[in-house]
C-alpha cells in the first residue's frame, strides 16, 4: 500500500474535526470543571436542589450528583466521562456521587497551570499517581477507626451523617433506623462468608397518601396484589404458602396448532380434557394443605373455583423477584411443577397473610416473619415527587449501612478527612524529589475543595474559615473539620459525624483516576459526516411525491 516504506499517513478529510495537544487537554479540564460547578451546590447539609425536566414534560428534584447527571444530556466527551464516575461510584458504594465529581473536577483543575507551564501530561500523572497510592495508605493506617458492627448507636449516628445531606434529613432518625432494620434482616452469613443484598432483597414500595412519619420496615414481605376470586379469605394467621412458577390455567398449544373434529361430541372431548388437566393440577396443589398459593402466572376460573372450595387464597401474576423475596421472608421453595410439590416446599414461616386497602389500591402484606432474610420498606409520602427523592436518599442509607456491615471502619466526616490528608501529603510533598513535587502538592491543595465547599453553601465567609481549620490541623486536631449546618469549625467526634472508610477510599480512587484519564487525552478525533451543499439544497426542494401529499 505504501511505497518505498514509506510510513503510514494520517489522511483527513474535509469532514474530520480535529484538536490536538494542549488545546484538547485544556478543553477537557474545562468540560469537568463545568460538570463540577454544577453539581458543586449539592454537597452538604445546606444543599440546594435541582429541579430538572425531562423532554416528556416529567420532573425530578433532587440534590443526589448521580441522579442529577443520569438527567443531563452532555456534548462533550470528557464530560461523558465525568458522569460515567458518579455511576460507578453509586453503583459500587451508592454514596459520595457528589463529593466524587466535585473532587474530580478539582483535580483537573489543578493541573491546569502546570500544563500551561509546558509540564508534560505524563510527570503530572506520575505525581497524581504515587498521591493516591500515599492518600489510601494514610486513610487506612492513620485516620481510620475501627466501629463494632453491634454498636446500634454509633452505627445509627453514621447513616445519620449520610442523610443529613439530603432531603429526607428532617427525618433522619426513622430514615436511619429504617436503613439499619432493613440491612439487619438482608444479612446472611454462611461458612463464614457475608452476604448482604439489598437490591434484590430490600424492596423499597412507594405508596401516596399520608405521611413520611408513616413509612417503616416490614418483617416480610409486601405486594400491589388482591387476590383472584373476592370470596377468598384475605386474613389468614400462620398461613403455609406455596410458591409456584407455572400456569394453574389450560395448556395452550404451542405456536400454531391445528385440532380437526369430526363429530360434535369430540369438542365436549377436549374441553372436558382440558378441565380434567386443571383439576389434576388443583388436586396436586390441595394435596399438600396450603393457605395461600402464589403463582408468576395465571389461574383460570376454574382453577380458582377449585382452590376456593379447598379454602385456598390465591395470588396470580406476581413478580419473578418478589416470588423470589417471599421465599426467603417465609422458608417456601418457589416450585416449577405440581408434581413435584412437598411437604418441605410449603412456607410456614410466616405469621400472618393479609390483605389492606391503602388509597385505592388493594396490598397484600406477608408479616410477623420468624426469620426474614428479606424485607420490603414500605414508604409514604404526599406526593409522588417527595417520594421519588426519599427513595433515592434511603437507597444511599441502605448503602451505607451496608458498607459499614461489610468492612466497619470509619474516617470523620464534614471535610475532617479530606483536610487531614491534605495536610499530611503536603508534608509528604517536601521529600519528593525533582519537578513532580508541584503536582503531588497540588493534590493536597484539590483536596480541600471539599471543605471549601461546604463552607460556600453554608454562606460563611470561606478564606478565613479555611485558614482556621487548617491551623487547627497543623497542631494535630486531625478530627476538626466544617459543620455543615452553622460554616463554623467543629470536631466531628463530639458532632458525631462519621463516614464509612469505603466510601472515603472509593471517592479518591475515582477521582484521581478519572483526572488521570482525562489528563492522558490530547487528541480528539471524530469522523462526523456533514451534508455536502448539494445534498442540503436537494433535501430543501420539495419532490413530486410531497407535492402529491
Amino acid at each position: 500500500m505504501f511505497g518505498g516504506g514509506a510510513a503510514p499517513v494520517l489522511v483527513l478529510s474535509q469532514n474530520t474535526k480535529r484538536d490536538s495537544g494542549k488545546k484538547v487537554q485544556l478543553e477537557n479540564i474545562g468540560a469537568g470543571k463545568a460538570i463540577a460547578d454544577v453539581i458543586r451546590t449539592c454537597l452538604g447539609p445546606q444543599a440546594m436542589l435541582k429541579m430538572l425536566m425531562d423532554p416528556m414534560g416529567g420532573i425530578v428534584m433532587t440534590n443526589d450528583g448521580n441522579a442529577i447527571l443520569r438527567e443531563i444530556t452532555v456534548q462533550h466527551p470528557a464530560g461523558k466521562s465525568m458522569i460515567e464516575i458518579a455511576r460507578t461510584q453509586d453503583e459500587e458504594v451508592g454514596d459520595g456521587t457528589t463529593s466524587v465529581i466535585v473532587l474530580a473536577g478539582e483535580m483537573l483543575a489543578v493541573a491546569e497551570q502546570f500544563l500551561a507551564q509546558q509540564m508534560h501530561p505524563t510527570i503530572i500523572i506520575r505525581a497524581y499517581r504515587t498521591a493516591l497510592e500515599d492518600m489510601v495508605n494514610l486513610l487506612q493506617d492513620n485516620i481510620s477507626v475501627p466501629l463494632d458492627p453491634n454498636d446500634r448507636p454509633k452505627l445509627l449516628e453514621v447513616v445519620k451523617s449520610c442523610v443529613g445531606t439530603k432531603f429526607i434529613g428532617r427525618w433522619s432518625d426513622l430514615a436511619c433506623s429504617i436503613a439499619l432494620d432493613a440491612v439487619q434482616t438482608v444479612m446472611l452469613e454462611e461458612n463464614g462468608r457475608r452476604e448482604i443484598d439489598i437490591k434484590r432483597y430490600a424492596k423499597v414500595e412507594k405508596i401516596p397518601g399520608g405521611s413520611i412519619e408513616e413509612s417503616s420496615v416490614l418483617r416480610g414481605v409486601m405486594l400491589n396484589k388482591d387476590v383472584t376470586h373476592p370470596k377468598m379469605r384475605r386474613y389468614i394467621e400462620n398461613p403455609r404458602i406455596v410458591l409456584l412458577d407455572c400456569p394453574l390455567e389450560y395448556k395452550k398449544g404451542e405456536s400454531q396448532t391445528n385440532v380437526e373434529i369430526m363429530k360434535e361430541a369430540d369438542f365436549t372431548r377436549i374441553l372436558q380434557l382440558e378441565e380434567e388437566h386443571i383439576q389434576k393440577v388443583c388436586e396436586e396443589v390441595i394435596a399438600v394443605k396450603p393457605d395461600v398459593v402464589f403463582t408468576e402466572k395465571g389461574i383460570s376460573d376454574l382453577a380458582q373455583h377449585f382452590l376456593l372450595k379447598a379454602g385456598i387464597s390465591a395470588i396470580r401474576r406476581v413478580r419473578k423477584s418478589d416470588n423470589n423475596r417471599i421465599a426467603r421472608a417465609c422458608g417456601a421453595t418457589v416450585v416449577n411443577r405440581t408434581e413435584e410439590l412437598k411437604e418441605e416446599d410449603v412456607g410456614t414461616g410466616a405469621g400472618l397473610f393479609e390483605i389492606k386497602k391503602l388509597g385505592d389500591e388493594y396490598f397484600c402484606f406477608i408479616t410477623q416473619c420468624k426469620d426474614p432474610k428479606a424485607c420490603t420498606v414500605m414508604l409514604r409520602g404526599a406526593s409522588k415527587d417527595v417520594l421519588n427523592e426519599t427513595e433515592r436518599n434511603l437507597q444511599d442509607a441502605l448503602h451505607v449501612a451496608r458498607n459499614i456491615m461489610m468492612e466497619p471502619k470509619l474516617v470523620p466526616g464534614g471535610g475532617a478527612v479530606e483536610m487531614a490528608v491534605a495536610q499530611m501529603l503536603a508534608e509528604k510533598g517536601k521529600s519528593v524529589q525533582g519537578v513532580a513535587q508541584w503536582p503531588y502538592r497540588a493534590v493536597a491543595e484539590a483536596l480541600e475543595i471539599i471543605p471549601r465547599t461546604l463552607a460556600q453553601n453554608c454562606g460563611a465567609n470561606t478564606i478565613r474559615t479555611l485558614t482556621a481549620l487548617r491551623a487547627k490541623h497543623a497542631t494535630g486536631g486531625t478530627s476538626w473539620g466544617i459543620n455543615g449546618e452553622t460554616g463554623e469549625l467543629a470536631d466531628m467526634k463530639t458532632l458525631g459525624i462519621w463516614e464509612p472508610l469505603s466510601v472515603k477510599l472509593q471517592t479518591y480512587k475515582t477521582a484521581v483516576e478519572t483526572a488521570i484519564l482525562l489528563l492522558r487525552i490530547d487528541d480528539i478525533v471524530s469522523g462526523s459526516k456533514k451534508k455536502g451543499r448539494d445534498e442540503e439544497t436537494r433535501s430543501a426542494q420539495p419532490t413530486e411525491e410531497s407535492m402529491k401529499e
